[in-house]
């Protein structure tokens, strides 16, 4: 079994860190991406945190396992393997990694995943992380969530196998910014909500974006009826993204010379 270290050694060389200007360390996001592996629309996300003076941090949990797109789409986005609850793993090893990195400020994270990234996410978040083993790790109790400031979930797999399914509270609260899409073909608004529910049972502050659009609407080049670009609504999302950022930590005023 990894520990946290471990498994950030083996995500590390794909992992690619965007930072504002200045010497650090920043205030810094965590994106995961949907089952489909990491997109250009999530790059347009990293550049407009770092836009709002925040860094950017992209974590692949594909490449390094030697997982194509084609192997993605056949086998994790139809829920046969690495779902989300073993995917939180990655998500607690990359809190560890990127506390450790000298232009991160470990006490200023967010969380950001989109789709099956947001439904790993929301799965380490369920967990109460005090036994050996959680999120498939060794040492799961010995890393801080302490420094996660927040959480922002664009448009969550909230479905079977969801830790957050049946509304049981979160062990920890967290500020959120969800997006649920309201012609999602994985979810009805009401199972979102409920798996919502969970963070709110744990005292979260939860904003909703309940969007007129299908599930991965911001990711371009999609056009079928189930799964559709809007360009848009993917702008007016980039924006809420940098403005949800802003508000958990507005950039420092430069010291003066």
């Amino acid at each position: 079994m990894d520990t946290s270290l471990d498994r950030w050694r083996r995500l590390a060389p794909e992992a690619q860190l965007l930072t504002p200007d200045g010497r650090g360390p920043f205030p810094t996001v965590l994106i995961f991406h949907g089952c489909g592996g990491l997109r250009s629309h999530l790059h347009a996300y990293a550049r407009s945190a770092v836009s709002a003076g925040w860094a950017a941090l992209l974590v692949d949990s594909f490449t390094p396992r030697g997982w194509s797109r084609d192997h993605a789409r056949m086998l994790i986005c139809t829920g046969l393997r690495f779902r989300g609850g073993r995917r939180a793993g990655d998500v607690l090893a990359a809190i560890a990694g990127a506390s450790r990195l000298p232009l991160v400020d470990p006490e200023r994270i967010v969380l950001a995943g989109w789709s099956h990234g947001a439904w790993a996410i929301m799965d380490l978040l369920a967990l109460p992380l005090v036994r050996t083993g959680e999120a498939g790790l060794s040492d799961a109790p010995d890393v801080p969530l302490t420094g996660v400031r927040g959480g922002f979930l664009a448009y969550p797999y909230v479905g079977i196998a969801s830790a957050s399914r049946g509304g049981r509270p979160w062990p920890r609260p967290l500020r959120l910014l969800s997006i649920v899409p309201r012609r999602d073909h994985l979810a009805s608004v009401r199972r979102h909500m409920r798996a919502l529910a969970s963070a709110v049972a744990a005292g979260s502050e939860v904003s909703v974006w309940s969007v007129d659009a299908t599930h991965a609407f911001d990711e371009p080049g999609l056009m079928a009826r189930i799964m559709r670009y809007d360009e848009t609504l993917s702008r007016e999302a980039l924006d809420r993204f940098a403005g949800f950022l802003g508000a958990i930590s507005p950039p420092r005023p430069a010291p003066r010379s």
